[in-house]
């Protein structure tokens, strides 16, 4: 297949629905019906750590990566501040040159170290895309992408609970056509977000565990002709919990659970009306739906009913062994129902830290078949700002010896 013809087929998929893990047979099931939103660039998890774990990251450990899965975590991250950067070659099976981007960072703030700023840019790129003529010749290059930049506050309301909050700026430019009524689409956007922790002792260990939340993606809805028509952004309810046990001084085990929701609402299918007309009408209502609205009408419009909102509920468990705080291996296990994308994946990663930087890789082997998503690979550079701090002073009390 022309790699170009099939970038715009992935952009179009991008503006209608999830990149899934589909067959022909599963299109044409009545049963299939994946929640469809813009901007889905938004959804794929960006870092080594998380994706090792089977896209998880509610209530692990506070990391510089938090602002994507729970931002209410740099308020409890150990270091004083924190930034890294992340790569992602995305479905090479398909393509060479899709990838993602994110650069992310905080700052904690104060004394009592009881607050934190936190920011990142996301940058995902479909690469170069020929635009051809009737002549069959090349007319046009484009470049399409979207991008989203945003800013975090976060702070402790107790010794063992914090809130955060983020708000997002988005712009996806994935135009293929030289149509002028197609144009880039433009939305803003926030997040809520909490984040517990305590630590009971089990047998003479002193165990960690946490519990998080994050409402992510709620703002306005992005449009790419003129607001014609709208698509929902992938506003998304995710909780998780993780329990660290320590097996020793230098070994320790953690184990998580992440289960998240579009919230966004079901499309109607054409097959649950008697004929085209009410089916539009059904059809221009879920247009017109406010983005408020339908994180509310998510938890109830499914035409299945309770059974179908229940398949909506994506889940992942993930574990991640750590020797010495140097030393990561991880693994996961991601699970989609079949009728709302079929994404169904292991994970595997692993991890090294010294005081100055951590480098951490992740890679996905597939349960569906044909799923684009295997063997797709993530990579991911932090650097601690107090291990650079202490590395710089040490070298300055070298020099003055």
């Amino acid at each position: 297949m022309n790699s170009n013809i099939l970038k715009a087929g992935i952009v179009t998929s991008l503006t209608l629905c999830s990149l899934s893990a589909f067959s022909q047979d599963d299109i044409k099931s009545e049963s299939f019906n994946p929640v469809q939103t813009g901007v889905n660039s938004l959804g794929i998890a960006p870092d080594a750590r998380g994706g090792g774990m089977g896209d998880i990251g509610a209530a692990t450990d506070p990391d510089v990566y938090s602002q994507f899965w729970n931002p209410a975590k740099y308020a409890f991250a150990y270091s004083q501040a924190g930034v890294a950067f992340s790569y992602t070659p995305w479905l090479r099976k398909l393509v060479s040159d899709i990838n993602l981007g994110y650069l992310s960072g905080y700052w904690k703030l104060g004394y009592n170290d009881m607050q934190a700023i936190s920011a990142s840019l996301r940058y995902f790129s479909l690469g170069e895309v020929n635009i051809n003529n009737e002549g069959g010749g090349t007319s046009d290059i484009i470049n399409p992408y979207e991008m989203a930049v945003d800013l975090g506050y976060s702070r402790k309301l107790s010794e063992s609970f914090s809130m955060g909050v983020v708000f997002r700026y988005i712009y996806s430019n994935l135009a293929y056509s030289s149509d002028e009524d197609i144009s880039a689409g433009n939305a803003f956007a926030a997040d809520i977000a909490g984040y517990y922790t305590a630590y009971p002792i089990v047998g003479q260990n002193e165990c960690q565990w946490s519990f998080g939340f994050n409402v992510s993606n709620i703002g306005s809805k992005v449009s790419y002709d003129g607001g014609t028509t709208s698509a929902f952004l992938p506003t998304t309810l995710r909780l998780g919990t993780t329990f660290l046990f320590p097996m020793d001084e230098y070994n320790r085990m953690s184990f998580s659970f992440d289960a998240h929701k579009l919230l966004v609402p079901t499309k109607p299918q054409r097959s649950e009306f008697e004929d085209d007309f009410e089916y539009q009408e059904a059809e221009d209502r879920w247009y017109a739906t406010s983005s408020i609205s339908g994180i509310f009408k998510s938890f109830s419009d499914a035409p299945g009913g309770m059974k179908e909102e229940l398949q909506e509920i994506n889940w992942s468990v993930g574990a991640e062994y750590t020797y010495n705080d140097q030393f990561f291996i991880r693994g996961g296990y991601f699970n989609e129902h079949k009728n709302k994308g079929n994404r169904k994946f292991f994970t595997l990663g692993a991890g090294f830290a010294l005081n100055v930087f951590r480098l951490d890789a992740a890679y996905v082997i597939s349960v569906a078949q044909t799923s684009p998503l295997d063997q797709t690979l993530r990579f991911s550079l932090a650097f601690d700002m107090d291990g650079i701090q202490s590395m710089l002073g040490r070298n300055g009390r070298g020099r003055r010896r």
